[in-house]
């Protein structure tokens, strides 16, 4: 494993070395030491490369992930895996706000708990939280799956278009045009597949299948109040 330490060589040297490595590189397990909170770590990555961050770290960190492993060994910032498109993010610690906002693909993975705006307008990606999120999570939320070991805030799901939601405990409002839907056989196996490549041990059979309505996909008068 090679080792990058960011306050030696800073920001831009640590996420130049890793952008250098192509689809064939043999340097395919990194490491980060003194994160100390720094934003935009592992930026943009796009090659089959292992990178752990030794610490906590601050905005956008693994934004724009492709192919690419992180695991941050931490908490980590706002908009962690913004617009991830493939690959997978494992944080130890917590999330704070719009964990993987516009993520087209890929998984991100969170321990402890993730806050306001957890997967907003995700596109595709599954995130699967150990702990709880916090309100308007999934806002505008198009497709992929977000699934919730605890507790959900206010206004889950609001606007959403065909992404799916999955929350163990109690949700403490769902948003507009965002109801309660029936789990089925194939969601329940969608879910398994989702926790065992989380690694997290949940029963499938414990958990509420929430989605859209589809009331919002086309103006209607009657449903001005609701937009």
């Amino acid at each position: 494993m090679q080792t990058l330490d960011l306050q030696e060589i800073g920001l831009r040297e640590v996420n130049a070395t890793l952008h250098a490595q192509a689809e064939n590189t043999n340097q395919t397990a990194w490491e980060i030491v003194n994160p100390k909170g720094a934003h935009a770590i592992a930026c943009g990555l796009d090659a089959p490369i292992e990178v752990t961050v030794r610490g906590s770290t601050g905005y956008y960190c693994a934004g724009m992930n492709q192919q690419a492993t992180v695991n941050i060994a931490g908490s980590a910032g706002p908009g962690t895996g913004e617009n991830i498109m493939s690959g997978k993010i494992v944080i130890e610690g917590d999330a704070s706000q719009y964990l993987g906002a516009t993520g087209h693909g890929g998984m991100i993975v969170v321990k402890g708990n993730a806050s306001s705006r957890c997967g907003i307008s995700m596109k595709g990606v599954n995130i699967v939280v150990q702990g709880n999120i916090g309100h308007m999570s999934a806002f505008m939320g198009q497709s992929g799956n977000l699934v919730v070991c605890g507790d959900a805030g206010d206004a889950l799901g609001d606007s959403c278009y065909e992404a799916r939601f999955f929350v163990r405990g109690s949700v403490k409002s769902l948003g507009a045009d965002c109801v309660k839907k029936e789990m089925r056989p194939e969601h329940l196996e969608l879910l398994k597949s989702l926790l065992d490549e989380a690694g997290i041990d949940a029963d499938p059979s414990e958990f509420t299948r929430y989605g859209s309505a589809r009331n919002l996909y086309n103006f209607d008068v009657d449903n001005a109040g609701a937009y």
